[in-house]
């Protein structure tokens, strides 16, 4: 099996270090003190369940690799319209790409029976930009749960988790994905072929689209927005939202709202990945995080007046691209949301 991790960063190096392990051909793509630190040494695993090293081949250049089975994006999803050029060279006649993104995916109507299906969600496919770049075909769904970081060029900081839920858009427990699977399962990680995918892509983005803006607007971290009231309050408000608008195209996660505040809690005093961007003067990932829901939101007929106020608030701060200077300690934190 051969595996191009595009966007060797905190979570696709640990992921590509994991599948070498586990007796895959593994390329990552990435860049600049940490491609060559890659290069150098491999990628240095520390993690509570052991630290290890892996020798993959890294490169900044796709040609060098060619056409891959799989494709496992690590970049932003407002990156995935522009990325074709480093996409194209890896592309087979049967070349699977696993998105392993935050929010709403491109795909997400792709094969989703009922009134929306074949729908393009302008905020993550706009024009139909990504789709020309990455069709809906060649999609494998992936929610990605663990916290990862890098902790200096070459060297992955893994906190916790290890579960990465893969699936096909059209529900069917397919090759791809259970070929997939043994090799994730191969290298340590956990990875179950969900034939609802949809139904975990909204329980992790409970969390993202409530917590991911709001701390991105007062600089908190999660567990500090869990224990102020007002804020926790907002934030089961925007759950709630998020959870109608989730049964409004069909889906219906089997997880209450406390029980997702008490997960998001327990995490810690922890910076979620917009609030790491935000300090970093990175481009915000509103678009699959927030826009998407609220233009979910429009199509279903949803009020979402709460979401709408944090997308209109968070919006205007990515405009004004206001990255201040942060609280706490300035050491790298995992997006756990």
């Amino acid at each position: 099996m051969k595996i191009a991790v595009l966007g060797a960063g905190a979570i696709g190096a640990y992921v590509g270090a994991a599948l070498h392990q586990g007796g895959a051909e593994v390329h990552l793509i990435a860049r600049g003190e940490h491609l060559r630190a890659m290069r150098a040494h491999g990628v240095h695993v520390r993690s509570p369940r052991g630290d290890f090293v892996a020798r993959p081949h890294a490169t900044d250049d796709p040609a060098e690799i060619g056409p891959v089975d799989y494709v496992f994006l690590g970049l932003k999803a407002h990156s995935y319209p522009s990325s074709g050029p480093l996409v194209a060279p890896l592309l087979g006649d049967r070349t699977a790409v696993v998105a392993g993104q935050n929010g709403i995916p491109w795909w997400y109507f792709h094969k989703l029976a009922g009134p929306y299906e074949g729908l393009k969600i302008e905020a993550v496919d706009p024009g139909g930009a990504t789709s020309k770049v990455l069709p809906p075909e060649r999609a494998i769904g992936c929610v990605v749960y663990p916290a990862t970081v890098i902790e200096s060029p070459g060297v992955i900081r893994h906190l916790e988790g290890t579960r990465f839920s893969i699936g096909e858009p059209s529900g069917e427990v397919s090759e791809r994905c259970t070929a997939l699977s043994e090799a994730m399962v191969a290298g340590g990680l956990k990875c179950p072929v969900e034939s609802n995918l949809r139904d975990d892509i909204w329980i992790k983005l409970m969390g993202n689209v409530a917590f991911n803006p709001i701390s991105a607007l007062t600089r908190a971290t999660m567990a500090e927005i869990c224990r102020h009231p007002l804020t926790r309050r907002l934030v089961a408000q925007l759950m709630e939202e998020t959870l109608d608008i989730a049964a409004r195209v069909g889906s219906r996660p089997a997880i209450s709202i406390e029980k997702r505040l008490r997960g998001a809690e327990g995490v810690g005093d922890h910076k979620t990945s917009m609030l790491q961007d935000l300090e970093a003067g990175k481009q915000l990932e509103l678009d699959a995080i927030v826009t998407a829901v609220v233009e979910m939101a429009d199509i279903s007929g949803a009020e979402a007046p709460t979401l709408r106020a944090i997308h209109a608030a968070t919006d205007l701060l990515a405009q004004c691209g206001a990255a201040g200077p942060g609280s706490g300690s300035s050491a790298p934190k995992p997006a756990s949301a």
